[in-house]
């Protein structure tokens, strides 16, 4: 059975949101010829042209009136793609008739201005999140999720998670097997370390030119290793307290703190990916034992390590 795959796109769309799902359906045709059948669409149909200034030839939306997935497209036009009507009609449509809907990056927010995230967890790029929110108040917005899917409704991150998204899809309609080596083909993550998290503690913190960035990538290599102020401090040619006052100064927030959400995420990473022992995590991220590990959990997530250990794609 050959599925058809339909890619909203509108004036100054993102290129990768539509290049990355794209390229992961072709991968999967190579396993499974015939499985898919892409096709990029519009409103009027004919070129598309992307924020980049790279431009897909695309049909009209009259040209697939329910096709079996719709993925829709964000970028920097998606606000003017919000005043369509056509367009918003289509996916309401495709809600109803189509197998799946889904959105990437801003994309999020045509299905949302159709009313089809009301009441539904979903997400979209972080930079985005507080206009969404404003916007879209019944909708419940998670912004530390790289791709949710709520019934037929599925929302992605920004641009490269449709890349994940796509893959799920995949693993959905022909099997694990076939999107893992899709994945492989492609050189991407399968399961991305950090699970669904569209952050990274170690981002936030460090500015590349900043004075601690070189500090906490040797954290985040090394640990578990004795970071404690004086050996941070030490790593910096810097006097302990010196350093704790120019440290909390620069990255916001003091060293041990800086560490625990270290340790924290990269222990989160690797019971999302699938890693059983806890112990074994906690030992590898520098926690000591399970107990300290849990104690951070709590401080930093809210949560226990052992809900993590069923964690996946909401």
């Amino acid at each position: 059975m050959t599925r058809d795959i339909a890619i909203l796109l509108f004036d100054g769309f993102q290129l990768l949101d539509a290049a990355g799902p794209i390229s992961v359906f072709e991968c999967a045709l190579r396993y499974r010829p015939g499985a898919y059948r892409l096709t990029p669409l519009t409103v009027d149909g004919g070129a598309a042209r992307s924020s980049s200034g790279i431009a897909l030839d695309s049909r009209p939306l009259s040209a697939m009136p329910a096709p079996d997935t719709v993925l829709v497209a964000g970028g920097e036009g998606a606000p003017s793609a919000l005043g369509c009507g056509e367009t918003l009609a289509y996916l309401r449509r495709c809600a109803s008739a189509s197998r799946r809907v889904v959105s990437v990056c801003t994309g999020a927010f045509l299905l949302a201005e159709a009313g089809l995230l009301d009441g539904r967890r979903a997400t979209t790029h972080w930079a985005h999140s507080g206009e969404f929110s404003r916007r879209y108040p019944a909708v419940e917005l998670d912004t530390d999720r790289i791709f949710i899917r709520q019934s037929n409704i599925w929302t992605a991150a920004g641009v490269s998670a449709g890349i994940d998204v796509a893959l799920a899809l995949v693993a959905e309609d022909m099997g694990e097997e076939i999107a893992r080596r899709c994945a492989q083909r492609l050189v991407v993550y399968y399961r991305r370390p950090g699970g669904q998290s569209q952050f990274s503690s170690l981002l936030e913190m460090q500015r590349p030119e900043g004075r601690f960035a070189a500090l906490l990538d040797q954290v985040r290599r090394s640990l578990d290793g004795a970071w404690d102020v004086e050996s941070l401090a030490g790593f910096c040619c810097l006097s302990p307290r010196h350093f704790s006052r120019l440290f909390q100064s620069e990255v916001g927030m003091p060293p041990a703190k800086a560490v625990e959400q270290l340790r924290v995420e990269a222990a989160r990473a690797a019971l999302e990916s699938g890693e059983r022992s806890i112990q074994k995590v906690a030992r590898l991220c520098g926690f000591g034992d399970a107990e300290r590990m849990r104690r951070s959990f709590l401080r930093v997530l809210g949560r226990q390590p052992s809900s993590l250990l069923r964690a996946g794609e909401a």
